[in-house]
């Protein structure tokens, strides 16, 4: 082991990103993930099924995720649903806000919504690819079960399920909302639980999507619709028809409605929507989740740091949550490089390089993470539907509406850019 080697414990999208862009930069690192290594036919039978999820990539994840080479790979397959416009509604004021200009004969991008296994494939696939050369390690189908600290100039010994012992002087927390690292750590976090379930699932509507993402703020919580990308014959024939949909209710109110027949949900789902996209004639991979943000109360430790959904968890509101992790790979892997040269190649993953990366990213994150619930409770909740509120949120929507510099600048804050 060298003494800049570095051990990124969670193989999703943001860890796996994080390792081949340090791998890139010839730097060692090892990516452990604790599910089995799939092959080719395992991923066959993933893809050929639409998920009912998407991320909506920004335009600075999108930039990153080329920088690794896994965006070309995307683009190649086609499953992504790009859009131009973003139109978000009250179905009981006037207020509407819409970004992007689809009356352009070229319109501007503002993301790409992509499913999260499409994303993971592209990614796993420059994994197993040369140009990474003897930088880049993969432990795939073995869980961390232990994590020993031995000092800031040694880092720290994880142990694996099947005994293996590797040291690293810096760990990478990439793990998920529960996230082990971030527990043997014993870094706390900060829990608000919204008392709301979202119901995800994919229609089909009779009216195309228009590569427009469009978001109801209703009295019971948002309903988002997103496009999803045509994957088969049947929908390239009548393109722009399928979107993804996350509808936020109420928990009990989900809970109820998710035991509902299919059809009485479509029916349900439509009219919640105003029919801002006609009747919905498919609706399938219905599932739901819990509604909760979180925060960790510190992202770093000596010789350990946190990314993505181990630092910090969003309100889905304004689909942001992969976004930010990825703003955390950028600034991570920048911040570690820079402060590497400017020791001459002495100093890797220090407390100064790790605290510098906690005060770029903490702050925005928290300020996202509020921004979110602040919406969520300005749009939904009794208070929010007490008349005065209605009003001033209602005139609020329509003025912004009008101010296109800020509707521009709004356009470029959700793309990451």
């Amino acid at each position: 082991m060298t003494n800049n080697h570095t051990l990124i414990i969670g193989g999703g999208i943001v860890g796996t990103t994080l390792a081949l862009k340090l791998a890139q930069a010839k730097m060692p690192v090892t990516l452990i993930d604790a599910r089995p290594a799939r092959d080719k036919s395992a991923w066959q039978q993933v893809l050929r099924r639409r998920d009912a999820r998407v991320y909506a990539l920004s335009l600075a994840s999108i930039a990153l995720l080329k920088d690794v080479g896994a965006w070309q790979k995307i683009a190649l397959s086609g499953r992504k649903a790009d859009y131009s416009q973003m139109q978000v509604w009250q179905l009981n004021g006037m207020g509407e806000l819409l970004f992007g200009d689809s009356e352009s004969i070229a319109p501007e991008l503002l993301g790409s919504m992509v499913e999260p296994a499409v994303i993971e494939h592209a990614l796993w696939q420059r994994l197993s690819e040369e140009d990474f050369g003897d930088y880049l390690t993969v432990i795939a189908g073995h869980k961390v079960v232990g994590m020993d600290w031995l000092g800031a100039q040694q880092g720290y010994r994880v142990t694996l399920d099947n005994d293996t012992a590797i040291d690293a002087q810096l760990l990478i927390g990439a793990d998920g909302r529960g996230s082990f690292v971030r527990k043997q750590a014993g870094i706390e976090i900060d829990i608000l639980d919204y008392n709301q379930t979202a119901i995800c699932c994919a229609i089909q509507t009779a009216k195309p999507h228009q590569a427009t993402a469009r978001q109801a703020m209703l009295p019971t919580g948002t309903l988002a619709l997103l496009p999803l990308a045509d994957i088969t014959d049947e929908d390239k024939a009548s393109p722009q028809h399928w979107q993804s949909i996350v509808w936020t209710l109420p928990r009990n109110q989900a809970l109820a409605l998710i035991e509902e027949e299919e059809r009485v949900i479509a029916d349900k789902l439509a009219a919640a929507s105003n029919y801002e996209l006609g009747a919905i004639s498919q609706i399938e991979s219905i599932a739901s989740f819990p509604l909760t943000a979180q925060q960790a109360k510190s992202y770093v430790a000596d010789n350990l740091v946190l990314i993505g959904d181990a630092a910090h968890g969003v309100h889905p509101l304004a689909g942001q949550g992969l976004n930010l992790g990825m703003l955390d790979v950028q600034a991570l892997s920048e911040q570690l490089m820079h402060d590497f040269a400017r020791s001459g190649g002495t100093l890797w993953g220090s407390n100064q390089t790790l605290r510098t990366y906690e005060r770029l990213r903490r702050p925005h994150n928290s300020l996202m993470m509020h921004s979110f619930s602040a919406l969520n409770w300005l749009f939904a909740g009794s208070l929010a539907q007490m008349r005065p509120v209605q009003q001033i949120r209602s005139e609020g929507m329509y003025r912004v509406g009008k101010i296109k510099p800020l509707m521009r600048l709004f356009a470029k804050q959700a793309s990451g850019v």
